[in-house]
């Protein structure tokens, strides 16, 4: 009987263990044969990359680039039009720099300074005139007709005639010289006269605007002459003759119309201060002036 029994239990156990090893061997083989079928896929997608990649590599050219011609160049670089600075048309600019008026011993006096041309931006002709008045006399007046040329960004070679009216005879010149923007914005005029019976001249003028707000602006002007030799009808002496200086404020309304108020002082030198005395006239004033500055 226990015989049997050991028997019994010896057969189930040989049994279980056989069941139990049968499982473990159709697991592995299940887990195998998933595994390398799912990783094949992997292997296959690497290996079709690698054949686009060689598929879209560019073979080099072996034909050589042909040199360039003009024709090559102009059809490149095509003209560009509507873009140049300069052109053709008529234009006109007129400005009574100062037209001011103030108190004198003598009298009231007057006194004007205008310019403006007429031309292209390269040819231009230039129409200047200056003079003063004291007590219904005229005391100085000359004008001036100048043929400009651009030479320069900002600056014109003139040339032309002068005329001085008064005082005493009427005398004219031969005018040359320069005119334009130098740096910081100084307007400038440097012009050189020769005239009758040998006489020379020089004049020299210098202007700033300093903006003090949009319509508020600060205007100093300096001139200087010269002369070669005496004229004692004119009351001219040789060397430097007058220079002024002078300080104006102005309030633009509009940018045509400005009122102002100033002051200036002229002085006379040389010669010319002796003629003035001998005749009984002051060699160097001061005054206090208010004017209009008009931009047609």
């Amino acid at each position: 009987m226990v015989v049997a029994k050991t028997y019994l239990f010896a057969v189930v156990g040989v049994a279980f263990v056989a069941t139990h090893a049968g499982a473990q061997s159709m697991d592995h083989s299940q887990m195998q044969g998933m595994d390398h079928s799912q990783m094949s896929t992997p292997a296959d997608d690497h290996a079709t990359h690698k054949k686009d990649v060689t598929k879209k590599t560019p073979v080099p050219s072996t034909m050589p680039i042909p040199p360039l011609t003009d024709a090559d160049r102009a059809a490149a670089t095509p003209p560009h039009g509507g873009h140049d600075m300069m052109d053709n048309a008529v234009h006109s600019y007129l400005l009574l720099n100062r037209l001011e008026t103030w108190n004198d011993k003598p009298g009231r006096g007057v006194a004007w300074e205008g310019k403006g041309w007429i031309g292209t931006d390269l040819n231009r002709v230039w129409l200047r005139s200056e003079g003063e008045r004291v007590s219904s006399h005229t005391q100085a007046a000359s004008t001036e007709v100048l043929y400009g040329r651009s030479v320069l960004p900002w600056w014109n070679a003139v040339a032309g005639v002068r005329h001085d009216s008064s005082p005493g005879a009427g005398q004219s010149f031969a005018a040359f010289g320069v005119r334009g923007l130098a740096p910081q914005k100084f307007e400038i005029e440097a012009t050189a006269y020769v005239g009758q019976r040998g006489q020379t001249a020089a004049r020299f003028e210098a202007e700033y605007e300093l903006l003090l707000t949009n319509r508020l602006i600060l205007q100093p002007l300096v001139e200087v002459n010269a002369y070669g030799k005496d004229d004692r009808l004119r009351g001219i002496g040789s060397g430097l003759s007058t220079a002024e200086a002078g300080l104006r404020m102005r309030y633009e309304f509009t940018r045509q119309f400005a009122p102002y108020i100033g002051v200036t002082r002229e002085q006379s030198f040389g010669h010319t201060a002796d003629f003035r005395r001998q005749a009984d006239k002051r060699s160097g004033q001061a005054r206090f002036v208010a004017g209009f500055r008009i931009w047609f």
